[in-house]
């Protein structure tokens, strides 16, 4: 007859020491953490414009004390959040028209709207940050159209139409 062997539980703990453990652990003083002290950051002065586009609107920081020549856009290099060629030159355009491309560092958050008028957004808050920055450029820049606000946008759906301004087809029977 073969034998079984059979697992033992193991022991429980008596509930004496679950509660000499808790005391203990109520006798502990609370250990205090040493807060790091917290780096200060040097702001650095900066020129600050809004441009818009359709329903895009880009606030630009232009840093004119930071030479480190970089385009940041929503926390990404502008060469990856825009990243058709296309686009990005359009974001350039101002900077390349009065050679000050790579010279100084840019942040930008903008919101809404597709990509294109994203970097049309970006474009126009550029050269309005340029223009405060130096209020002789104001022919350059109006005469290359980085100035204007291009207000046209998509227009709205009439009731008994497609589209804004589509009729539906016409049938004679």
């Amino acid at each position: 007859m073969p034998t079984t062997t059979t697992k033992s539980s193991p022991a429980k703990k008596s509930p004496k020491k679950k509660a000499v453990t808790a005391k203990k652990d109520l006798d502990k003083k609370p250990v205090e953490k040493k807060e790091e002290p917290v780096k200060k950051v040097k702001k650095l002065p900066y020129l600050y414009a809004v441009g818009r586009r359709k329903t895009s609107t880009a606030r630009v920081r232009f840093y004119s004390k930071d030479s480190r020549g970089q385009i940041i856009v929503n926390q990404k290099d502008y060469k990856d959040y825009f990243s058709y060629f296309e686009f990005q030159q359009i974001v350039e355009a101002p900077l390349k028209k009065l050679d000050l491309f790579g010279k100084n560092y840019i942040t930008v958050k903008v919101e809404g709207g597709g990509t294109r008028g994203q970097a049309e957004a970006v474009r126009h808050g550029l050269g309005r940050v340029l223009l405060k920055m130096d209020e002789t450029l104001k022919k350059t820049l109006r005469g290359e159209g980085f100035l204007t606000r291009d207000s046209r946008k998509k227009e709205r759906k009439k009731p008994g139409l497609k589209r804004a301004r589509r009729a539906p087809q016409w049938a004679k029977r």
